[in-house]
């Protein structure tokens, strides 16, 4: 039987600081497994030297691959470029920073032989983060799970094993701002999760402050739900009838003054329409994006991949020619 190959896909963002001991922490773990393995780290435009530690690690060992992006195109594009490029049969997404253990890829694997074909790891508990980072993630994964159709498990980031089949489905998915773990909910297959203690970063600062987070949460929200837009109209219809009814109180007690009653219903009426204005424009803004058709990320350059290999140099030229 032909040896199993395993792809490890690691997004990189300024981990100069941490990626000589992540390399040498998946080499030693990758040594000691029976399957080949391939470590495809994606370099997302680093300001400093990470991608120079890659390429003098590949004089080492040869089956670590580079993939650079031409500037900072985010995280989960990484991620989609890092899954395009892969050629294994299964295909594990994990953070360069080794909050991720990679012993848990052995627990993967294992559900992956019983026949599953997405394997996500559901942390029980996150070391090293603070209350705020820890609660609104909790909160964020319950409240997509109310907005959407879509079943996403919660408390659970990209760390996963995807099987060739999916990541061939994934790859026919082109889609602007993607929010990776959900379009592997989204696309199915049999799925399952391995639970596991996430650790703390032993180096460096986390590359997903605030901002990122926020914006990661809004392209969750707007890529599998269209409640917000229900919410806009059920939350214009709710002020009109209260308006209305309030009109018609007044009318009734003859009660037709008041600054404070006028004042209050303009600016309710005015950060409504604000509001609603908002939501339309997250979603018209998606739709804008979408038809510039632009690609997702422009590579400047790869190192370590054969041309012959379809599944990896030639995925861009392949697709200008579709």
């Amino acid at each position: 039987m032909t040896q199993e190959t395993i792809s490890i896909v690691l997004p990189v963002f300024n981990e100069h600081e941490i990626l000589p001991t992540t390399i040498q922490t998946l080499e030693n773990f990758v040594a000691a497994q029976s399957q080949n393995y391939e470590l495809i780290f994606v370099d997302d435009g680093s300001s400093d030297y990470s991608a120079t530690i890659i390429e003098h690690a590949r004089q080492h060992y040869a089956n670590i691959k580079l993939v650079q992006f031409a500037r900072n195109f985010g995280h989960q594009i990484a991620i989609t470029a890092g899954i395009r490029y892969a050629s294994g049969d299964a295909i594990v997404v994990m953070d360069a920073d080794l909050q991720d253990p990679p012993e848990v890829i052995n627990a993967m694997i294992a559900q992956w032989h019983q026949g599953y074909q997405v394997v996500y790891g559901k942390r029980v508990q996150r070391d090293g983060e603070t209350w705020f980072k820890k609660t609104s993630a909790h909160l964020f994964y319950r409240l997509l799970a109310r907005l959407t159709d879509v079943a996403i498990p919660t408390d659970t980031g990209d760390f996963r094993l995807i099987d060739r089949q999916v990541a061939e489905v994934l790859k026919r998915i082109n889609e602007d701002d993607p929010y990776v773990r959900g379009l592997i909910s989204w696309v199915g297959f049999r799925q399952t999760a391995v639970s596991y203690e996430r650790h703390e970063r032993l180096a460096g600062e986390s590359k997903y402050p605030l901002r990122k987070m926020i914006k990661l949460a809004l392209d969750g929200i707007t890529s599998f739900s269209e409640v917000p837009l229900k919410l806009a109209t059920w939350f214009g219809g709710g002020l009109l009838g209260g308006g209305l009814l309030i009109g018609l109180i007044n009318l009734l007690t003859g009660n037709l003054g008041g600054t404070g009653l006028i004042a209050f219903l303009l600016v309710s009426l005015s950060g409504l329409i604000l509001l609603t204005i908002g939501v339309l424009g997250a979603y018209l803004g998606r739709i804008f994006t979408a038809s510039r058709q632009r690609p997702l990320y422009i590579v400047a350059k790869t190192e370590g991949f054969r041309q012959s290999n379809s599944h990896t140099l030639t995925w861009e030229q392949r697709q200008m020619t579709n």
